[in-house]
């Protein structure tokens, strides 16, 4: 063997070696790397729950907040005795219900509902506390119902009682920014949710400054009266505006209520200080379409308006993109579970709307796009929405309650 061939010979084995060691190097890494994670559009675009799933809770008190008692607030403790984690002030609560339903005369039967209600306290490892306002049948029209879960849980929902309850949730919640002062606007039983942020503030912000401007009709309907005057005593942070529609008799401005009227643009002009703030809304349809709209329009930034309404109330901001014209044309909708194909025309206001009508049960709670309880798997097609949905909708499913079908649909429900 010649020095050149000795030579390769070496060259080869030394390569041999450096490839089996990177080899060596290159599994042993493999092994200890963690599997990857799914893409996103694989995972269930949502934050993380407090729990997953129902939750059994027991009512511990019940207590009305206004005068002529259509306003009641629920205690609730977890039945396991576990601590809750705190959530984020403004959220709300999701209720399963299980209730007697039939006309008169009929036996009745028992029919599961979904609903949502705002937490009315700031959090507390011990405990929730909802407030829920009766909704009696419409005064112009006594033909209708009254609202059936709001009713149930006002005549027949009592200590002792436990309700099954999902975790909290939805996008309308307090920014902890102590920085920036805060604006809570409650018309009605929208007092709800900022009665979560302003005590959340109180007890971790003290010093952050916090106007409340709760519109109302008069001190009947008046809740957490007592509460709120208070804290305002108590609190120079707070600045306090209550606001009468339809004062009584026996109301005294300055004693009762600060403001004659509505929660609008000028009084916002009259009563806040100059400077940056964060503005959160909530409250019936027509507070929404016209005072959120108007603040964009006063030149309060987009990103500091902050809002819920009840129900599908339409808000509209200036600069916001419009939305999609939804199909009217009859496109085939497939109901895969239920086994039923049907012709969508454009004649409901939603999925959910037009599932109903066909007799076909689809869970539901909030029917505007913030609970997440109609939300079902789409098999095939696409549906739109004239507003981004509060929820969180996985990948490969939909919300029935404020989608539209854009295409021909297979749905699992």
């Amino acid at each position: 063997m010649t020095a050149l061939q000795l030579l390769a010979w070496i060259a080869a084995a030394l390569l041999l070696q450096l490839a089996v060691g990177i080899g060596v190097v290159v599994r042993r890494r493999r092994l200890a790397a963690p599997a990857t994670p799914a893409p996103p559009d694989a995972a269930r675009n949502r934050p993380q729950l407090a729990w997953e799933g129902w939750r059994e809770f027991r009512v511990t008190e019940r207590r009305f907040e206004d005068a002529a008692r259509t306003q009641c607030s629920f205690h609730l403790q977890p039945v396991d005795g576990q601590p809750l984690p705190a959530f984020r002030p403004g959220q709300f609560l999701t209720f399963s219900l299980d209730l007697a339903a039939g006309a008169v005369g009929e036996e009745p039967t028992r029919r599961a509902i979904t609903r949502c209600y705002s937490l009315s306290d700031r959090p507390d490892p011990a405990q929730y506390r909802v407030t829920i306002k009766r909704v009696p049948a419409p005064p112009d029209h006594p033909e209708f119902l009254p609202g059936l879960s709001s009713n149930h849980f006002h005549d027949h929902v009592r200590a002792g009682d436990v309700l099954r309850v999902k975790a909290p949730s939805g996008h309308f919640f307090l920014d902890a920014d102590p920085s920036i002062p805060v604006v809570l606007i409650g018309g009605g039983i929208g007092i709800t949710p900022m009665m979560s942020m302003l005590r959340w503030c109180i007890a971790n912000q003290p010093q952050r400054p916090v106007h409340l401007h709760y519109g109302l009709r008069n001190s009947d309907e008046h809740a957490f009266k007592s509460g709120l005057e208070q804290m305002a005593a108590s609190h120079p942070a707070l600045r306090l505006h209550v606001v009468y529609s339809r004062p009584l008799a026996a109301d005294v401005p300055g004693r009762d209520y600060q403001h004659e009227g509505h929660v609008d643009v000028e009084l916002l002009r009259q009563t806040l200080p100059h400077g940056r703030h964060q503005f959160y809304v909530c409250g019936p349809p027509a507070m929404m379409q016209t005072l959120v709209p108007a603040l964009a329009e006063w030149g309060v930034p987009v990103a500091d308006i902050h809002y819920e309404a009840f129900g599908p109330a339409s808000v509209k901001l200036p600069g916001a993109p419009e939305a999609a014209a939804p199909v009217v044309a009859v496109v085939e909708v497939k109901f895969q579970r239920s086994g039923r194909s049907l012709a969508w025309d454009g004649r409901d206001a939603s999925l959910l709307d037009f599932a109903e009508r066909h007799g076909i049960e689809v869970e539901s709670g909030c029917r505007s796009g913030g609970c997440g309880s109609c939300e079902t798997r789409l098999l095939d097609g696409a549906v739109q929405y004239e507003h981004t949905p509060d929820h969180d909708v996985a990948a490969g499913h939909c919300l029935l309650c404020v989608g539209r079908p854009a295409t021909p649909l297979v749905l699992e429900a």
